[in-house]
């Protein structure tokens, strides 16, 4: 690649790109929601916030100094990412707290971005997120779940004109913030049921002697004031 194609690329990815109308990002926002709300479909969605909740703890974990080992996606949209290092302390305590806070987070990032207009630049980096994550897979499921992922994205990055990158990006960013609210109500009922197991609010619990019914209440407030914020953000508020 010769000098003036890496600046053509380089400025489009760091460019800006036209916003979508109003109406369009609604109803992207509604699209979203319908992979959320019923139970059938969310079956099946919950696999891309089971991807970006393990990616969180992995991420987390590198940054604190841990060492990853591997990450499993299951095809039940449960995920183990295991670390190793301290057993207590604080990037055992971030490690922990990054799973269900990372979809939302991830949504709000990408808001912040698509607010910006940087467009491509979102696309293209969830892209080489999932690139990082791919390395760190440890079985057939989850690898087949982030190839496919990523696919997506690549394919869209590449082939469809700005118009449909516009409705992807928005897309999925409003998939971030709405599926990530889900998992922590999910959490909540499983505990009232008492079939919570090991979650990661108990391992919080361990560690920080902080009830998990507070930790609960952490990850049911970042996902509530990511929604807002990013929501607001997305409809240009």
């Amino acid at each position: 690649m010769d000098s003036t194609n890496a600046t053509a690329l380089w400025d489009r990815v760091v460019g800006t790109q036209p916003d979508p109308t109003l109406w369009l990002v609604v109803a992207t926002g509604v699209v979203a929601l319908a992979a959320v709300l019923p139970r059938r479909v969310w079956l099946v969605t919950r696999n891309a916030i089971t991807i970006a909740h393990e990616g969180g703890h992995g991420l987390v974990a590198l940054l604190s100094g841990r060492r990853l080992d591997g990450i499993r996606l299951h095809s039940d949209t449960s995920g183990l990412t295991v670390s190793r290092g301290r057993p207590t302390g604080l990037g055992m305590i971030l490690t922990a707290a990054a799973g269900y806070t990372a979809p939302s987070l991830l949504g709000l990032g990408g808001a912040w971005l698509l607010a910006a207009g940087h467009i491509t630049a979102l696309l293209w980096g969830a892209t080489a997120l999932l690139a990082a994550l791919l390395v760190m897979v440890r079985n057939a499921f989850g690898v087949l779940t982030v190839v496919l992922t990523g696919a997506a994205f690549v394919l869209v990055s590449w082939l469809a004109g700005p118009a449909v990158q516009a409705l992807f990006a928005y897309g999925v960013v409003w998939f971030m913030l709405l599926g990530g609210v889900r998992p922590a109500f999910e959490l909540q009922a499983k505990r009232r049921h008492g079939r919570s197991g090991d979650s990661d609010a108990d391992q919080l619990a361990r560690l920080t002697n902080v009830p998990p019914v507070v930790w609960l209440l952490f990850f049911h407030v970042v996902s509530l004031c990511s929604l807002t914020g990013g929501g607001r953000w997305l409809l240009g508020l």
